[in-house]
């Protein structure tokens, strides 16, 4: 299991990942995004971001690098990122398919990405992502799985992803959605071979959205690793966006809003991996002092007046704007 690794790292940030969502393409729906990245959005620029964004994760003791087939170029940014530093041996790096990236490199296309989680999008993914990655691929993870998903009855789907795994690469998937927590329970009852097939679990957990926790907890008992994505919220979680309460906790410990909402999630006990996304450097400095964060039971009270109902959550997810 690839996150074995991260069992031996010592430092304060081994628990923190980096995600590429942001950075891998010009288009996204986080908040702030205009000025993160600015107008150059060439390939080149973005390239050159992730890769200081990569070495100063790095540096700073993060150790788990989160891309998909979807976040435009992330997986080939990684890869040069990974090329460029070849003693680099210490990282994991987790992969997503099920979405192709239909945007072009452009902010405002009718569709930034469709999904499909047949067998047939499966090989074509996983053969682009090996073309790009190689051996440096340690888990592969079903995009996005909702309970109606077709990932989780297709029998011939999960014997390719159990030959996948036979060979060393491990199996997740993510989640999304207002029934998290039905999409989670359901592939945990997925086996092949009276073996569970799934290695890992990626869902949205924040300060606004969960509704996943018990069914999270149970993946965690059932031994799978648990990622944490969207712990900002796609930037509702963040200044100027964040709520007036985040707001007034963030001040008593003299950091971010950014830092106490992922430390709320670091304090789970089932989170094995809680991803950052920032675009920026001076975010992630920000993100990592998470680590450090010490909450007590009456801040930790009044934020937990801010979750909000998942479908309302989600609706309005939904409705942000690619930027």
């Amino acid at each position: 299991m690839p996150f074995a690794r991260l069992a031996t790292a010592t430092t304060p940030t081994c628990h923190i990942g980096l995600g590429l969502a942001a950075v891998g393409r010009p288009g996204y729906i986080n908040l702030g995004r205009d000025e993160d990245l600015g107008a150059d959005r060439s390939v080149e620029s973005l390239r050159t971001r992730t890769h200081e964004l990569l070495d100063a994760a790095y540096f700073q003791g993060v150790r788990y690098f989160d891309v998909a087939r979807s976040y435009g170029r992330s997986e080939e940014f990684l890869a040069d990122w990974l090329a460029k530093n070849p003693g680099i041996d210490d990282v994991v790096v987790g992969s997503k398919w099920g979405y192709t990236y239909t945007a072009d490199w452009t902010t405002d296309a009718e569709k930034h990405e469709v999904k499909d989680h047949s067998v047939q999008a499966y090989d074509r993914q996983r053969s682009e992502s090996a073309e790009v990655l190689g051996d440096r691929l340690d888990l592969y993870q079903i995009h996005s799985v909702t309970p109606d998903s077709p990932a989780l009855t297709d029998k011939e789907l999960h014997a390719r992803l159990a030959e996948t795994a036979a060979q060393g690469t491990s199996i997740g998937f993510s989640t999304s959605g207002p029934a998290q927590a039905d999409a989670i329970r359901a592939a945990l009852a997925v086996t092949v071979d009276g073996e569970p097939l799934f290695r890992t679990v990626q869902s949205t957990y924040n300060a606004l959205e969960t509704s996943a926790a018990p069914a999270l907890a149970e993946a965690h008992d059932a031994g799978l690793t648990v990622i944490v994505k969207e712990s900002m919220a796609n930037g509702r979680l963040a200044e100027p966006h964040a709520p007036d309460a985040l707001k007034a906790v963030a001040a008593e410990t003299s950091l971010g809003c950014d830092a106490v909402a992922l430390a709320l999630v670091l304090r789970q006990p089932w989170a094995g991996v809680v991803l950052s996304g920032a675009a920026t450097t001076v975010q992630l400095a920000s993100n990592l002092h998470a680590a450090v964060v010490d909450l007590d039971d009456e801040q930790l009270a009044r934020l937990a007046g801010l979750a909000e109902e998942p479908d309302g959550y989600w609706e309005r997810r939904r409705r942000l704007p690619w930027h």
